[in-house]
């Protein structure tokens, strides 16, 4: 009898879910006791049940009066495993259980997350709750760490690699459970942090490989297969012969470009595929997507896809367009999906056949184009096969001009994964997480430093040399940047220390505010320009969008014009486009300009306005810091302009609830240029104003009579 059918909490977990019964990776992570409170990494493909594996083990901590985190790397998948993991608040395990998810806030405690039982967070906000010392961090029993392998990730590797360095090390008598893609150095990764290890190839659809070249596929089962040509592209061949029998197909683009143009590719051939119900589903979300959306010529062009059946996917989707393209994919309403490779590290979004059109991908660092690694075209595979539809998945590469078919099957589907290596050797990502760690446990001597930093995968990679000649090195920037000092061999963060780790921003960045914030003189100017040209150029800032050729007259235009408010001598080649996109949308520029004209597209607009905000915050957190209350209302007023897109003569009005820019501006052009005329009026007249209508003057109306009336 197996441990599950003997244990009540996860006979009632598989009875809710119906279940009839676990899958072989399960089974094993019962065996190595995961009921009993061990540690496991449990390394499995795509869809082989690690999900399962974990609400197990958060069920029987929970029964021991313990919280539970569950860590991501995206937001997007801490939605989704929020969503997952709400079924345990349905089950009767005798008293009401809460399931939270806390995903941004930076500079917050997460206090409000104290009375949940399972709590599901990224990595940074968990790095942030550490920068915090959260109290009921010390209530938590078990840390799940969801994506494991993206340690090897350059940008979010270290992060994740100090988060369980700190896990690991300050809380010895919780449970680790790590979920991860299969890798080839797992006992390393195992032992590392302290597990058993759970790894098997076992998955619920057989996931078959191969290459296509000249019109036909070899598959790593010994069958060959033609596909019929249409001349038009072999990827949009291989995705559309998919579609016999009910599948739908996932093609990888390396650019967004080329998603987009295999998108449109496809639309005609997919769409004579579609039935009568599918077509009228097809044509509601494409609808939706113009309604939910902004009115650029990349929503519109993705919502007359979407009426095909065929859909893009890629980072410069606005997040209401990218919901729907997901969640209509799920539901089979697309069944051609073209998509960057960022989605393969998100959302769960398999298909029957996976299409990886280009094994090259750009390289800003290398500066060029370069082969992706064996671990990510797994990843992409991991996507192929449908478990509640299809016995098996293909992924197929398309062998392109000069790269030879048999070459590409030999180093991709015979090859084995890279092992993961750790990325805290950049001296950065050391100085960012040793100010954290100081911050945090003051009066640190430095063998102690020393020892947390031994503790890592980076030490356990490389010589300790290496290691402990970058933590003195990082130590020497921050005591001379005044974010640390010493005494008798102790470290504490200076105030100024202290608030940079709190802000949860780059070392670099807090001593650039600092810096130019000294600068400035006590005058009454403007330094709007200024302040958004030091955001955007910060480490911290991204995407950084370069200036196109066709750009530069306008930005040198625009210092020309207003050069009085930067803190310092500019260029339009000092100047980035995120700069630009970021000034005209304080002048509440339109998305579809932004878009069309400036070649911003919605998706990075909105993680530009997010970065924006959240470093206009923390300027203004340095300014206070340095007591400099002449900057203090511009840059707070800065910050609500880069939040709502608004000009100065808006601020008030997007205070109010339910006001955006659009109905901001369409008030104050009728004449409600504040709270008391808006207060004073009809709400007929309200009602008549554009964007307004009857419902929302109601609102607004009630809105200030209780404000008014406290």
């Amino acid at each position: 009898m197996t441990a599950a059918a003997t244990d009540n909490s996860v006979k009632m977990l598989l009875e809710h879910l119906g279940y009839p019964s676990l899958y072989p990776p399960q089974e094993m992570a019962l065996s190595q006791g995961i009921l009993e409170g061990k540690s496991l990494l449990v390394t499995t493909p795509t869809a082989s049940g690690k999900t399962l594996i974990a609400m197990m083990a958060i069920l029987k901590i929970i029964e021991k009066g313990k919280k539970a985190v569950y860590l991501t790397p995206l937001r997007a998948l801490a939605s989704e495993k929020h969503d997952d993991l709400k079924v345990l608040e349905k089950l009767d395990s005798g008293r009401k259980l809460r399931v939270a998810v806390a995903t941004s806030d930076y500079d917050s405690s997460g206090r409000e997350l104290a009375s949940a039982d399972v709590i599901v967070l990224t990595n940074e906000k968990m790095d942030t709750l550490f920068r915090h010392n959260t109290e009921w961090l010390g209530d938590v029993g078990l840390f799940v760490s969801d994506e494991v392998h993206l340690i090897g990730d350059r940008g979010r590797g270290p992060t994740l690699e100090m988060m369980l360095t700190k896990i690991h090390k300050n809380y010895p008598q919780s449970q680790i459970v790590a979920l991860s893609a299969t890798v080839a150095n797992s006992d390393e990764i195992a032992e590392w942090l302290g597990c058993e290890l759970v790894e098997s190839s076992w998955r619920p659809t057989k996931l078959v490989e191969g290459v296509y070249e000249y019109g036909t596929v070899r598959m790593n089962n010994n069958k060959t297969f033609k596909v019929e040509s249409s001349g038009i592209s072999s990827s949009v061949d291989l995705a559309i012969d998919s579609l016999k029998e009910g599948g739908q197909a996932l093609i990888f683009a390396e650019t967004r470009k080329r998603a987009s143009s295999l998108a449109a590719k496809a639309a005609e051939g997919v769409y004579n595929h579609l039935d009568k119900q599918t077509k009228e589903l097809a044509a509601k979300a494409s609808s939706e997507i113009l309604g939910r959306g902004d009115d650029s010529e990349l929503t519109k062009t993705l919502s007359q896809m979407v009426a095909k059946g065929v859909a893009f996917h890629h980072a410069g989707l606005g997040p209401s367009s990218r919901e729907i393209v997901e969640d209509s994919f799920k539901k089979g309403i697309i069944k051609v999906l073209a998509a960057t490779p960022t989605l393969a590290a998100g959302v769960n979004l398999p298909a029957r056949r996976v299409v990886v059109a280009s094994i090259l991908r750009y390289d800003s660092d290398y500066g060029g184009s370069v082969p992706i690694s064996v671990l990510e075209y797994k990843q992409l595979c991991g996507r192929a096969g449908r478990p509640k539809y299809d016995s098996a998945g293909e992924a197929i590469i398309v062998s392109e001009s000069g790269v030879n078919g048999e070459e590409l099957y030999d180093h991709y589907v015979l090859g084995t994964p890279e092992p993961l290596r750790s990325q805290l050797a950049s001296d950065r990502a050391v100085q960012f997480h040793l100010l954290s760690t100081i911050a945090t446990l003051p009066g640190m001597k430095k063998p102690e430093i020393h020892e947390l930093f031994a503790s890592t995968l980076f030490a356990r990679q490389y010589r300790s040399a290496t290691v402990e000649f970058k933590v003195e090195s990082a130590l020497d920037y921050l005591e001379q940047e005044e974010l640390v000092k010493s005494k008798s061999d102790r470290y504490i963060a200076t105030e100024f220390g202290r608030r940079t780790s709190l802000l949860y921003i780059d070392p670099i960045t807090a001593v650039e505010f600092k810096n130019a914030l000294e600068r400035i003189e006590r005058t009454d100017n403007k330094h709007t320009l200024g302040f958004l040209h030091l955001i955007t150029n910060s480490p911290d800032f991204y995407p950084k969008l370069s200036l196109r050729k066709k750009d530069h007259d306008e930005v040198s235009l625009l210092i020309q014009d207003r050069g009085s408010e930067f803190l310092y001598h500019t260029s339009e080649y000092d100047c980035s486009r995120s700069f630009w996109a970021l000034c005209e949308w304080t002048e509440e520029t339109s998305d579809k300009t932004l878009s069309d004209r400036m070649g911003v597209e919605p998706g990075d607009m909105h993680r530009i306005v997010e970065m924006g905000e959240w470093l206009a915050y923390s300027l203004y957190e340095v300014a206070k810091l340095l007591r400099r209350e002449d900057l203090l209302s511009e840059l707070y007023n800065l910050r609500t302009r880069i939040r709502y897109g608004v000009k100065e003569e808006l601020l008030t009005l997007v205070a109010l609830e339910g006001i955006g820019r659009v109905r901001a501006r369409a008030l104050y052009n009728a004449g409600f240029t504040d709270v008391g005329k808006i207060a004073k009026a009809p709400q007929s007249k309200l009602a008549s104003v554009p964007k307004i209508g009857p419902t929302v003057a109601e609102k607004l109306k009630d809105q200030l009579k209780k404000r008014l009336g406290q």
